[in-house]
């Protein structure tokens, strides 16, 4: 039995790869049938090794410098259209205020139907980014960027370094700061049993602002709203689907990952809306960021070379002869 689940994880870990991967085109500078001369066989290596370097550290230099702006970007994203925030977020309070029956109803059907585990990838338990089923997805980004670096494919390199800032923001923007803000309780897991919820669960949807200590950690004391698993899993996901155009591979996978093991999350059933709308903003702000700066540089670039083109070397010469004296002047670029 042991044996069949390590088979069942490493297949679903390997499909999983492949659905990320699998998004890639073959890079435009890859000629599948293009003849190699053997006499030119050690500069083409090392061409190669350049243009892998270069790839590689401009994939690098774009997500690093382009940090400042991605928050620009998540906040247009929200200022955009103030018609649909409203909107959005007039959802998520209604939803709130309704959140017990719903959440009783959720975890009554939904819960019971949707009832499968993914085999542990890692045999630790503690581990911070390959803890359950979080394994999955962080494998396959490493998977993808290895993948893209030695392919040097430049928007498979941007697609998961873009993927890794996702996590990392999530992490920050709801961990650290809007559960510590709203500091709600997170729902008794039986709710419709009638007993009292053992401490700190609730029966209460509005059991707000419970203020403690900022946790670094998911844990059941005032962490519940919104959920860091749909934010960071939909963020992952906007990132992939943006930049490859494709949504229904990468949100088919998050899903898969996020509805393994359903009753573990323990959240309002606003919470997991809330996390999914969160994460969606925010990885649509780091493409956009991304392509922005893409496009500055390429600005930059050009403005460079038209710079350079403008150039022009004038010589004026003295030119004597029998049929006439005067001055001769040479234009070169």
């Amino acid at each position: 039995m042991i044996i069949q689940l390590q088979r069942f994880s490493k297949i679903v870990l390997f499909l999983i790869c492949c659905s990320l991967c699998g998004l890639a085109q073959t890079p435009d500078s890859i000629k599948p049938y293009e003849v190699i001369d053997s006499t030119r066989l050690t500069v083409g290596n090392a061409n190669v090794k350049r243009v892998r370097k270069s790839t590689a550290g401009l994939a690098l230099k774009r997500a690093v410098l382009s940090v400042p702006q991605d928050f620009v970007q998540i906040g247009k994203v929200f200022t955009r259209d103030w018609r649909q925030t409203a909107a959005y977020t007039g959802g998520i309070a209604l939803l709130v205020l309704a959140d017990k029956p719903v959440t009783k109803f959720y975890q009554d059907e939904v819960e019971k139907a949707i009832d499968y585990k993914l085999p542990r990838l890692t045999g630790r338990k503690n581990t911070v980014f390959f803890n359950g089923n979080d394994a999955y997805l962080n494998f396959s980004i490493m998977a993808l960027y290895g993948g893209s670096l030695v392919a040097k494919y430049d928007k498979g390199q941007r697609a998961a370094l873009n993927s890794i800032k996702a996590l990392t923001y999530s992490y920050l923007i709801v961990q650290v700061g809007i559960k510590a803000a709203f500091a709600r309780q997170r729902p008794d897991p039986t709710l419709s049993d009638g007993i009292p919820p053992r401490s700190p669960y609730t029966t209460n949807p509005h059991h707000f602002f419970n203020f403690r200590k900022i946790s670094f950690r998911e844990g059941p004391n005032a962490t519940s709203f919104p959920s860091m698993h749909a934010t960071s899993y939909f963020a992952v996901a906007r990132v992939m689907a943006q930049e490859f155009d494709n949504y229904w591979i990468p949100y088919g996978a998050v899903s898969i990952l996020f509805l393994a093991d359903l009753k573990s999350h323990q959240h309002w059933v606003g919470d997991m809306v809330a996390g999914g709308i969160l994460g969606s903003v925010i990885g649509q702000g780091i493409v956009l960021s991304s392509k922005l700066w893409d496009k500055k540089q390429k600005k930059k670039s050009m403005g460079l070379n038209r710079h350079r083109k403008s150039r022009y070397n004038y010589q004026v010469l003295p030119r004597i002869s029998s049929q006439m004296t005067g001055l001769t002047m040479l234009v070169s670029l």
